[in-house]
């Protein structure tokens, strides 16, 4: 079987960012059924433009169904799969056996990959659910190759196999965990996981005083439920040797940038490995690459069958050695100029680093006559603060809170005359354009709201929202 490279896609940029890189496959959401509820997913209409998208590349499109269904879902999630079988995505993704029912009564035609939340450990059910109509089986994080190749051994030759090769882990067995539902009261079993195993845990007293014991692996904490990360650029030969024929990235929830340098990575290893064989291990520049993205401390995990190293203590934070810029999004032969959409700050005379999929990789360049493109809206108000929220309550979008945007803090900004910028992090989670504020006159009464959006950006309905809130602001201020 052909080897394919398998990434995750949280929205439409992403999925092209992956196929750009060089994924042949990307999972995905849509707006319900899916475990990864917080990431920005898509919609019917966005769906049906992925698939399409796919298709002319010769790429696939797998839709997550994982949810573990309770009976009120069953209605919508059976005109669900009928509408994916009418857009042609090539299979669903799912674990819960009244789903996979449903699917084989609804859309026979559907192809189904078992969700690794099946927890399928052994051969026997892995060939339980063959015989149900699986076509894939993704494989339960705990196996090891070893064990992964009898499961192989014990199945019919055209039936594939999945298993990540790289990513966060859950703490729990392939993510069937009740920490974020009792902490939160949000399930993680239907796609609204806190990482509750990323938080810095403390003992307290039980007493009236209640004083806190420290229980400290070092200076930054103790993070006793928190996994490394997954890391197996280095064994993809032996994942091969095992029978694994898709290699699954983790992340829905991560950026763009982390979708382009870890599936750049694997695209280059395994393509590599097709050509050379076990010498694609003399390169070290594939896993040099994944360190420069954000992640966890790196571990091989159950698959070498040494699981006494995947505890990450040191910090629930994650660290990488670069820093994601900007997106390149056109170039001027004649002028010679880079039409960029900055994501963090740079400036004349920096040197940047270019992630691409050709042979420039990591080629520098050196950054000279920056001329800024962003857009100001002239604006005007004296209780800035107030407005704000006035202005986001309006369009239903979440004010952002928190230690960095307190309101204290925001006071402060203010009454110093700073600008209030909102990052791209907190523009993500908020699903709200990238803005700030600026002051134009010295008592600070006049202000410029600064707002920007790429050209031909499909907007979001609360994004559109905003715009022309904005615009109507402009015009009648």
């Amino acid at each position: 079987m052909k080897l394919e490279l398998l990434s995750p896609a949280g929205n439409l940029e992403k999925l092209n960012t992956a196929f750009y890189y060089g994924a042949d496959a990307a999972y995905i959401g849509g707006k319900n059924f899916s475990l990864r509820a917080f990431a920005d997913n898509f919609d019917d209409s966005e769906l049906q433009n992925a698939v399409k998208a796919a298709k002319a590349q010769g790429k696939k499109i797998y839709v997550t169904l994982n949810i573990f269904a309770k009976n009120q879902d069953l209605g919508a999630i059976t005109d669900y799969i009928k509408y994916l079988s009418s857009v042609g995505v090539n299979a669903v993704i799912l674990s819960d056996p009244g789903i996979f029912a449903l699917v084989r009564k609804v859309a026979p035609e559907l192809d189904i990959h078992l969700s690794t939340q099946a927890n399928t450990l052994n051969k026997y059910s892995a060939r339980f659910w063959v015989e149900q109509g699986a076509k894939r089986i993704i494989l339960a994080r705990e196996l090891s190759l070893k064990e992964i190749k009898e499961i192989r051994d014990y199945l019919p030759k055209d039936i594939e196999l999945e298993a990540f090769c790289h990513g966060a882990m859950c703490i729990s067995y392939s993510g069937r965990c009740l920490l974020s539902d009792y902490f939160s009261g949000r399930s993680s079993n239907r796609g609204e996981c806190v990482q509750a195993c990323r938080w810095n845990y403390e003992l307290r007293e039980k007493s009236t005083s209640g004083e806190f014991f420290p229980v400290e692996q070092d200076d930054k904490g103790t993070y006793i439920l928190n996994s490394k990360d997954l890391n197996m650029i280095e064994y993809l030969s032996e994942m091969v040797d095992a029978g694994i024929t898709s290699f699954k990235i983790e992340g829905r929830m991560k950026s763009e940038y982390y979708v382009a340098t870890v599936v750049n990575a694997y695209r280059r290893a395994l393509d590599e490995f097709i050509k050379n064989g076990e010498a694609y291990k003399k390169n070290k520049t594939f896993y040099e690459e994944l360190l420069k993205t954000n992640h966890r401390a790196f571990t091989t995990c159950f698959a070498l069958d040494k699981r006494t190293d995947t505890v990450n203590y040191d910090n629930s934070q994650s660290v990488g050695e670069r820093a994601f810029i900007a997106v390149v999004k056109d170039y001027n032969d004649d002028t010679r100029r880079v039409f960029v959409e900055m994501r963090n700050r740079f400036s004349e005379g920096d040197i940047l680093e270019l992630l691409t999929p050709s042979d420039n990789l990591n080629a520098q360049i050196a950054v000279k006559d920056l001329k800024d493109e962003t857009i100001f809206l002239p604006f005007q108000e004296t209780q800035l603060y107030h407005h704000m929220v006035d202005m986001f309550a309006q369009c239903s979008i979440p004010f952002p809170t928190g230690n960095a945007y307190s309101n204290q803090a925001i006071l402060q900004m203010v009454s110093k005359g700073l600008g209030i910028g909102f990052s791209s992090v907190v523009a993500t989670r908020s699903n709200m354009l990238p803005l700030c504020f600026i002051p134009i006159s010295n008592d600070f009464k006049q202000w410029k709201l600064c707002a920007y959006w790429r050209k031909g950006h499909e907007f979001t309905e609360e994004e559109r929202t905003f715009k022309t809130f904005i615009e109507d602001y402009y015009k009648n201020p």
